[in-house]
């Protein structure tokens, strides 16, 4: 049973209820663009544990009461109409550098073992293999909100670095959350917290580019039969599945 039920999940659901469960009830969580698996972790959360949760998203809505999620973007009007308030990006800004906002999600290209987070470059920064697009808010977000809550759909050796080519911005990483494990930051360095019911040790040790002690670690649970009743009552269409695709 429980090994039919492991090979017919999806790990973006393991993700999404990973995510709810660290949010609490009247935190003020804020989520930016292209990010429809934590935009539905954040709905779960106020739909189960935590009513009185402040979401606020980067169209500027407030707890936005919309029926449907755009099937393409976590910044469309669908965020915004039907809000109890309008709470501009600029405002998120300000709330975050006065210690009010207590959760943002970001995400990055490469991340190392101290912490510091990759949205610029691959290779030498005036060189490079690639050029990304940048760090946007998260070099304002990251070290001034209360805790960064990072997600990546990718877990690979490319990803998980000892050291990354650039430094886009470190700071207030709370933890990171991928399709296989969860990392906690903590003295000075990642630490593996968890790993998905759907790896193993072997893969996640395998797939990071960085020494990982793999005492003391826990396994993700199972998303529970109410949660996934709550999720594709949320996410009627399956956007969380987007960065699978």
């Amino acid at each position: 049973m429980v090994i039919k039920q492991q090979q017919q999940m999806h790990p973006a659901d393991i993700m999404v209820v990973t995510i709810a469960h660290l949010l609490k009830d009247n935190e003020k969580v804020f989520h930016g663009v292209s990010s429809q698996l934590p935009m539905v972790a954040i709905l779960l959360a106020k739909a189960m544990h935590a009513k009185e949760l402040t979401y606020l998203n980067i169209p500027g809505g407030v707890n936005p009461l919309a029926q449907q999620l755009s099937p393409y973007s976590s910044a469309g009007h669908e965020q915004y109409t039907r809000s109890e308030a309008v709470f501009p990006l600029e405002e998120i800004f300000d709330l975050s550098m006065r210690g009010e906002l207590d959760v943002a999600f970001l995400s990055g290209v490469q991340f190392d073992v101290h912490g510091n987070v990759n949205a610029s470059v691959i290779g030498d920064y005036h060189k490079p293999k690639v050029r990304l697009p940048g760090g946007a808010g998260s070099a304002v977000l990251i070290p001034t909100v209360k805790r960064a809550l990072i997600w990546r759909s990718k877990h690979d050796p490319r990803t998980f670095v000892e050291k990354v080519n650039f430094v886009t911005t470190r700071g207030n990483i709370d933890r990171i959350i991928t399709p296989l494990a969860m990392f906690k930051f903590q003295d000075g360095r990642l630490q593996l917290e968890a790993i998905s019911p759907l790896t193993t040790m072997e893969e996640v040790v395998a797939q990071t580019g960085f020494r990982v002690d793999t005492d003391n670690v826990d396994t993700l649970p199972m998303p529970t039969a109410e949660e996934m009743r709550l999720i594709q009552k949320i996410d009627k269409d399956g956007v969380r599945y987007k960065e699978f695709n």
